[in-house]
């Protein structure tokens, strides 16, 4: 069964989708990220990784390469997760 759409979910998520294209147009590949937009920017990855996105992936959502989307996050005092997988530490004793 569709849920109802609350009045004002259309208008919110449309002003949502506004603002990340107008956050993405002014942040073209290449393009210098500095002020309010770097602050902006960093402030959006941020909440993002921090709610489980990965750096890869906010890379491709903003067209920005990894090691940009890396560097702000650090700017930005971001605790990075580690990269996961297995690990190749010495086995313990007990096994």
């Amino acid at each position: 069964m569709a849920r109802k759409p609350v009045r004002g979910d259309h208008e919110s998520s449309r002003a949502h989708f506004l603002e990340e294209a107008r956050v993405a147009e002014t942040l073209k590949k290449g393009s210098r990220v500095t002020g309010a937009a770097r602050e902006e920017l960093a402030a959006d990855l941020k909440r993002k990784y921090e709610s489980g996105a990965s750096i890869r992936a906010l890379a491709e959502e903003t067209g920005r390469s990894y090691g940009f989307v890396h560097r702000m996050l650090r700017e930005s005092e971001v605790n990075l997760r580690g990269r996961g997988g297995a690990t190749r530490g010495k086995k313990s004793a007990a096994s």
